[in-house]
């Protein structure tokens, strides 16, 4: 099969492993590796909403060799929220990627109507709050890459802003077409965001019917517009009711294939973006 084949190289920026204190998980992080290993694929990235996953991913790595795995930091409640300490421990131990609130952020939580709770980046007054501007700098600092989680669109305009004055040049926006999280953007808002290094990160599980049930040629048609060169593929997915992450991947590209979108750009788009965000070497 044609997606069976291009997967092979694939890297999944964004997979849910367990243990997970709160819900149970598809797979953990050894049968996530060897299943990818399995599949050909290059690498992965572990991600939880309440915990650094980097050790996980060391440890794991360490049984799995033939397959790149990386850890990286929610700034969720769970770790202090906005917490520039968890983000230099998060540093030291290598992680790769620092999101931004998530299911902790106050633009979700307005989605699911808790109206004056979660965090944001911005104080009463709408400036940055300065433990963000600690967080850029350690970020820069340890060459880590920062993605948006699941912030709103002004809050993400702002925060390219402040990214980019400190020369971070390896910035994720996460779910941009997502109802349920993030920040729902629309083309002309990702058209307005798109610059080098920014990439928008379409997540294949917006797609499935325990989530949003979003039109996968939303994703298809956003991508043209923004150009694949911008964007990157993943799954997100580890939860109990989807298929395993492995199948999700094979699954995103073979929708986006019967939807017109090449080959080429596919490969850019779970090959080449993933590696150049992730800082390893082209495939």
């Amino acid at each position: 099969m044609e997606a069976v084949e291009l997967m092979k190289g694939a890297i999944d920026i964004h997979i849910h492993i367990g243990p997970d204190p709160n819900c149970r998980r598809r797979v953990n992080g050894y049968e996530a590796a060897v299943q990818a290993r399995e599949a050909g694929m290059r690498g992965l990235v572990f991600k939880s909403h309440v915990y650094n996953t980097t050790p996980v991913a060391y440890t794991v790595q360490q049984q799995v060799s033939e397959i790149a795995l990386f850890g990286g930091v929610s700034l969720n409640v769970e770790v202090g929220g906005l917490n520039p300490q968890a983000v230099e421990a998060a540093g030291k131990l290598g992680a790769k990627i620092v999101w931004m609130p998530t299911f902790s952020s106050r633009n979700d939580m307005e989605k699911r109507n808790i109206i004056g709770k979660g965090i944001s980046i911005f104080d009463e007054n709408k400036h940055v709050l300065p433990a963000v501007s600690e967080i850029l700098a350690l970020i820069k600092q340890y060459d880590m890459v920062l993605s948006s989680g699941h912030l709103s669109r002004q809050e993400i305009f702002v925060l390219l802003q402040e990214a980019q004055a400190r020369q971070i040049d390896r910035i994720l926006i996460t779910h941009p077409l997502a109802i349920r999280v993030g920040p729902t953007l629309s083309i002309d808002d990702q058209q307005k965001m798109r610059r080098p290094g920014v990439y928008f990160e379409h997540c294949f599980h917006s797609c499935m019917p325990n989530s949003d049930r979003l039109d996968p040629k939303a994703i298809a048609d956003a991508i043209r517009a923004v150009g694949p060169e911008h964007c990157i593929l993943s799954t997100d997915f580890g939860q109990i009711v989807n298929p395993p992450p492995v199948e999700g991947m094979r699954m995103c590209v073979e929708t986006m294939l019967q939807l017109g979108i090449t080959r080429d750009e596919i490969m850019t788009m779970i090959k080449i973006n993933p590696a150049k965000v992730l800082g390893v070497s082209d495939p």
